[in-house]
Formats: C-alpha cells, sequence, structure tokens
C-alpha cells in the first residue's frame, strides 16, 4: 500500500483501450516526478478488457504495472474482468460484443487469467472506497471490505470454477445478513459490479443501463444518493456508469467517462482531486453500454 508521501490516483474504465491507458499512465508517472513526489500508487476500477480494440495487450500492460511496483498499483474486478474468467472456463458464452479472443488463444493466457482472478473486489485506502460498479446503503465501508474478501476468497480457491458457474443471476436483489452460499456471493458481486439503480432500501435493479436518471415514480435511485446510506461517511470511488459520466462529489467520484464510447480515459489524484485525462476515439457505438 501507499506510503504517507506518495499520492495515489484511481483510472476509470480502460475497457481494452491500450494506447489510451499508456498515454495516461505516462501522465501521471510524468507529473509526480515534475513535482518532485515519490512514485505513485494507480489504482483501476475494473473492467480492464473487452468492447475496447486491444484488450490482450491492456490487460498484459496492466499485469506489468502492477507486478512490478511493490503494491502500488492495482485494480478491482469488474463485470467485464469476471465475464472473462467465465468464458475462459465455458461457464459462458462469448456475445458478440466480446473482443476476448486475442487473450483466450495468447500463450501467456493462463497466468493473465491467474492474475486477474487474484485481484480484489474492493480497497480502501487514505478514507476512500474503491469497487467497479457500487455499495449497497445497508453497507458501511467494513462491512464491504469483508464482504469483498469472500467472494476474493471463492475466486482464489481451488473451487472457483465451481464459483463462477453459480455467480450469474439477478437474484437475490436486495442484502440479508442471513443470505448463504452461492445467493449470498452472487449479491455481493451484483452489487460491488453491477449496480447502478436500486430502491431506498437496497432492491437493485439490473435493467437500468444507458441512462443516469430514472422516473421517481420507479422508487429507484442511484445507489450514491440512498438517503442515509451508510458509506456516506468515505468517499466511495467507482466506474461502470458511463452514462453517468465523470462526477466528483465530496463522497463519492464516478470515473467511467466513456473511453471505449469516444468520451476520455480519467484519473484523479484522490489527495487534491486534480484530474488528468485523455481524449478516446469511438471504438464502440453506444449502443448497448454495459
Amino acid at each position: 500500500m501507499p506510503t504517507a508521501s506518495t499520492r495515489t490516483y484511481v483510472i476509470g474504465d480502460l475497457q481494452g483501450c491500450h494506447a489510451e491507458t499508456v498515454t495516461l499512465v505516462e501522465a501521471i508517472l510524468a507529473r509526480e516526478r515534475q513535482l518532485e513526489q515519490a512514485p505513485p500508487a494507480i489504482l483501476f476500477c475494473g473492467d480492464l478488457i473487452n468492447r475496447g480494440p486491444d484488450s490482450l495487450s491492456t490487460l498484459r500492460y496492466v499485469q506489468a504495472l502492477s507486478q512490478g511496483s511493490g503494491g502500488r498499483i492495482d485494480a478491482v474486478l469488474g463485470n467485464h474482468d469476471l465475464h472473462l474468467l467465465a468464458v475462459a472456463n465455458g461457464i459462458r458464452p462469448e456475445s458478440g460484443s466480446d473482443t476476448l479472443d486475442t487473450i483466450l488463444a495468447a500463450p501467456d493466457r493462463d497466468a493473465l487469467l491467474h492474475w486477474l482472478r487474484h485481484r480484489p473486489m474492493a480497497l480502501f485506502t487514505a478514507g476512500h472506497l474503491l469497487v467497479h460498479g457500487g455499495v449497497l446503503p445497508q453497507w458501511d465501508a467494513p462491512q464491504t471490505m469483508a464482504l469483498a474478501g469472500e467472494v476474493e476468497g471463492a475466486l482464489r480457491s481451488e473451487q472457483w470454477t465451481g464459483f463462477l458457474a453459480e455467480m450469474y443471476g439477478n437474484l437475490p436483489d436486495r442484502w440479508d445478513d442471513d443470505l448463504r452460499g452461492a445467493a449470498r456471493l452472487r449479491c455481493i458481486v451484483n452489487a460491488l459490479t453491477r449496480m447502478r439503480f436500486c430502491t431506498a432500501d437496497g432492491v437493485m435493479d439490473f435493467k437500468m443501463k444507458e441512462s443516469a436518471t430514472v422516473d421517481p415514480a420507479t422508487g429507484l435511485m442511484p445507489w450514491f444518493a440512498v438517503p442515509g446510506r451508510r458509506t456516506a461517511d468515505v468517499t466511495v470511488v467507482f466506474g461502470h456508469w458511463s452514462a453517468l459520466g465523470l462526477q466528483l462529489r465530496d463522497n463519492y467520484i464516478a470515473l467511467d467517462s466513456g473511453c471505449v464510447w469516444g468520451g476520455q480515459l480519467s484519473a484523479v489524484c484522490l489527495e487534491d482531486r486534480s484530474l488528468l485525462q485523455v481524449e478516446c476515439p469511438e471504438f464502440r457505438r453506444a449502443k448497448g453500454k454495459g
């Protein structure tokens, strides 16, 4: 983890946009050298791969950065990262929008997948909680980290493919401390990697993907707008929601600024909220975001 003199940057969804990733990371490193700071910590908020033009190079690049950083550089898992693990093990079919073939055929495929499944589901640093998707309103930061650890344990176990086989589905769509087994882990994964909207009492919705707003009559609201959510005392940093776009608020930071859709790849320094961005070509049309 970063030292007291190390500044931390978080980067939004890469989705296989390799050239833009390299450009942004090099800009971060150059900025910190110019400021005569220690080498920075760099955290990626999930969805390293898929939909973009070069998922293999992107995954290799982030893996190499992480393995050579002494713990300063890491990534949380997103839904597309988990999808790759499931496709690679014959648990889920590839979809027409996937760009995973080069990873699946790569000679270092097994090493890449091994590294990927050992990534965290959540990270907590300097009062910031990093996830890919969202945090249920019933969870505080310590509980979120503990529940993330349960999923990490399943992914890192010898039975990890069995976990993946039971991971998919929209139910249960609300948290209950008494949930056990596959249902418990599925609920945790869905919140941390897929959630955008939920009700005031934490019932998750998975249909609304391409909007930042919803009709109040539905009872749905962005998960971070739920009154009294228990992570309001920390800043939650997340990606996953390109329709929402970049948002820097007191107690949440949304970082998916639509790199693969022709937007920007964004990085924020947690210490001073300074922003670095790279403009991106439109690699995918906006239909079917997710």
